[in-house]
């Protein structure tokens, strides 16, 4: 704007006023985070443990956040589905979250094509807990311990079933290392979601099945008899049953899990859902429902999960080599 003939104090002001309005712009376009509702994808059907706990640190973190964190389940694809959406569709923008889990860090170095890094392609906010994994069988069936699971599978090879939540999964890959160290023949029975696995048993479908605690019901009910657990040590709700240890496996899985974004995020963005996320995992609200279903608590911040991802990604890698596993 021209300022030749304007009067000396009528220029000053509109100096200015249009100095000041190139620092004015920015903050104005850049608003307040969050000013609308945060989508949170689950990818597991609704019931399981993972869902529960996530949804109760979505309800808990919207209270901090003054703004709905909005579950959305998309099962499927061996729970990768969440991961597929962020590394291809999701702006970097902090209003699309989905669970990060070993499925996904593996996945890269199970198939073809990598449809992602595990590392460089998501924005790693914040790791939450771990799952109680076990092995379940219907209560009325002739297996009553892990004893007479193995000698059920060498007296009928080919013929002892066992559901998990999907292929190449942690409970998967871990029935294989025991299968292989046992010289036994199991045949895996993949399902969307560990709740719909362990109700497969009860209904006979399947003999058996190894994943997360969803079965807690089922077993607290006297539908399915639990035969061991995965856990350091025994768990205080199923005292009675060993862990993988004790049965003679130098094996301790609990798979932990958190919420990452895609890749670009802005760092405030993201330390602000990381201080909502974590208050809301230490409130007493969320520890009564890991506590439901003996989910450990694996917290890390958004640095150190960083690092714990890329620590996992290249174990994984080196375990997909060394078992050649492949899904397509």
């Amino acid at each position: 704007m021209p300022l030749a003939g304007v009067p000396p104090r009528r220029r000053q002001l509109l100096a200015g006023m249009l100095a000041a309005a190139p620092l004015a712009a920015p903050a104005l376009a850049q608003g307040r985070f969050p000013d609308r509702p945060i989508r949170l994808i689950v990818p597991w059907p609704p019931g399981g443990s993972a869902d529960a706990q996530l949804r109760s640190l979505a309800e808990l973190a919207s209270k901090t956040l003054g703004q709905p964190v909005l579950v959305e389940n998309r099962p499927g694809a061996s729970g990768t589905l969440g991961a597929q959406f962020l590394a291809t569709q999701a702006r970097p923008d902090g209003y699309a979250l989905s669970q990060m889990h070993m499925s996904v860090v593996r996945r890269p170095y199970i198939v073809r094509t990598p449809p992602w890094d595990p590392v460089g392609d998501f924005t790693h906010v914040i790791g939450l807990c771990g799952w109680m994994f076990g092995i379940v069988v219907k209560a009325d069936g002739p297996i009553r311990t892990w004893q007479d699971y193995l000698a059920y599978a060498r007296a009928n090879p080919g013929r002892l079933t066992y559901a998990t939540s999907g292929i190449a999964t942690t409970n998967h890959l871990a029935m294989e290392e025991i299968s292989a160290r046992e010289k036994i023949e199991l045949v895996h029975v993949p399902y969307r979601a560990s709740n719909e696995a362990a109700v497969a048993v009860a209904a006979g479908e399947v003999m058996s099945v190894a994943d997360s605690s969803a079965w807690t019901p089922l077993v607290e009910g006297g539908q399915l008899r639990l035969l061991c657990v995965w856990t350091a040590e025994r768990s205080p709700r199923f005292p009675e049953a060993p862990t993988l240890k004790e049965l003679g496996y130098d094996m301790v899985i609990t798979s932990p899990y958190g919420i990452s974004g895609p890749k670009g995020m802005d760092p405030g963005v993201v330390q602000l859902l990381h201080d909502a996320f974590k208050a809301a995992l230490m409130d007493p609200a969320n520890a009564a429902v890991r506590t439901q279903f003996d989910m450990p608590l694996e917290y890390y911040s958004n640095k150190d999960y960083r690092g714990f991802i890329a620590r996992r990604a290249e174990y994984e890698q080196a375990m997909a080599k060394k078992l050649n596993l492949r899904i397509d």
